[in-house]
């Protein structure tokens, strides 16, 4: 057999499409498992900026009681995640993946029983203990599969759980609380909570049938196209700066990345807790007609997502692809402000902002994979996601406190503006040499 496209061994064939389909096999077999392990993950996370227009009335929890509690689900996160990930790297994805799932479906549902300020933020934390390796541990999974210039559009495909949450969450969360309150004396916030956690035991199922630890582990691949993945992965490696565990701790890049990463996911929880708030105060009030309004903007997230990432691996530019996106949605952010009382024009930029902030978080994600690698993955790719997840309790906190002093979320939303642009503009510091591959 001859050689295989940018594979060192002429004994497997050469073939561009030969190498296509040998990628696209592992990815229906792996792509579509872990987008909906994202789904309901992403779901259980932020339900509770839809449980919120209920909660905060039956319970008499303010606006800041409210962002504290959203928001300390990721010290909870940032405490967990390494050593998590650490773990992942050592016993393999299928078990700890299936585990992390069915330990914050727990939690998830208990929340129903939160009845006061302390138990809120106890159970927001744990859930950020609980689910803390899920998101980290894929893209480090990831990174076993797919060479550099093939992981844009993977990372791209598997982060649509975002809006795809977005797509069904909003009308299902509406639905239950519309439809449930009372049922059996429950309110329907506290159903949203019990209802949407089953999924995650079902998926973690679907995890232990389905998924393998490594290539080598892979039986429904021949031989052959277990040779091909493992000689990309290894030639995609020898490009990488750092490989060792104190690298992923010590590499003044994987530090800028955590900031480029903080500053943007300011934006991204800013969309996910509090965009069922924005839509109420653009007009629209029952919860049935705030979820479908919320699915429009994850809808078009999913589409300019896809085309984003197909248009980074092409040309193979990673750079100008984040920073280009962050920049619109912090002028649509400042939209959305200036505009915030009218439902039109505050739908079409609150839109326009969830494109952006979506785009940059999957397109940031092919930054740190390119230049680490191994161990230097497993601990880096940890550190940037928790430290830059802390912004996921700062910015809730500040969002929810600012809104009770002022009694309006202007100031929060220039706030979530100038985070996206900074974040944007950081970026162009990352050498385009290590990462436009």
């Amino acid at each position: 057999m001859s050689s295989i496209k940018g594979v060192a061994n002429p004994g497997l064939t050469g073939s561009q499409t030969e190498e296509a389909r040998v990628y696209a096999k592992v990815t229906w077999r792996l792509i579509p498992l872990l987008f909906m392990c994202y789904v309901v993950a992403y779901l259980d996370r932020v339900n509770v900026g839809f449980a919120k227009l209920q909660m905060l009335r039956d319970l008499q929890f303010s606006e800041t009681v409210y962002g504290l509690g959203a928001g300390i689900f990721f010290i909870g996160y940032f405490l967990f995640e390494v050593p998590s990930n650490i773990i992942l790297h050592k016993v393999g994805a299928r078990v700890w993946i299936a585990r992390v799932m069915v330990t914050w479906a727990i939690i998830s549902a208990a929340t129903m029983f939160v009845t006061t300020p302390t138990m809120f933020y106890l159970v927001r934390f744990a859930l950020g203990l609980a689910e803390a390796g899920l998101f980290p541990g894929v893209i480090l999974y990831l990174t076993y599969w797919y060479p550099s210039q093939r992981r844009s559009k993977m990372i791209a495909l598997f982060m649509t759980g975002i809006p795809v949450a977005g797509v069904i969450g909003g009308p299902v969360s509406g639905w239950i609380m519309h439809s449930m309150a009372g049922v059996y004396g429950w309110a329907g916030w506290q159903w949203l909570f019990l209802i949407e956690a089953l999924p995650s035991i079902v998926m973690a199922i679907a995890v232990l049938a389905f998924l393998d630890d490594r290539v080598s582990d892979a039986r429904w691949l021949s031989e052959d196209e277990r040779k091909l993945i493992a000689r990309d992965i290894a030639q995609d490696q020898t490009q990488t700066q750092s490989h060792s565990l104190r690298d992923g701790f010590t590499n003044p890049r994987v530090w800028l990345m955590c900031g480029i990463y903080f500053f943007f996911a300011v934006g991204l929880y800013g969309v996910g807790f509090f965009l069922p708030t924005l839509i109420k105060n653009s007009g629209a009030t029952d919860p049935l007609t705030i979820g479908m309004l919320s699915m429009l903007p994850y809808a078009a997230a999913v589409i300019v997502m896809i085309v984003v990432s197909r248009s980074s691996d092409a040309r193979r530019e990673r750079r100008w692809h984040i920073t280009a996106p962050a920049l619109i949605g912090a002028i649509a952010w400042l939209v959305a402000v200036v505009f915030k009382h009218d439902v039109l024009i505050a739908m079409i930029a609150l839109t326009v902002v969830t494109c952006c902030v979506i785009v940059t978080i999957s397109q940031f994600w092919c930054l740190p994979t390119a230049i680490l690698s191994g161990a230097a993955a497993a601990a880096g790719i940890a550190v940037v996601n928790s430290v830059g997840n802390l912004s996921g309790f700062l910015g809730p906190f500040f969002i929810g406190w600012i809104s009770d002093k002022t009694h309006s979320t202007d100031i929060g939303l220039i706030v979530l503006a100038a985070s996206l642009a900074i974040g944007g503009l950081l970026v162009l510091r990352v050498r385009k040499d290590l990462v436009n591959r």
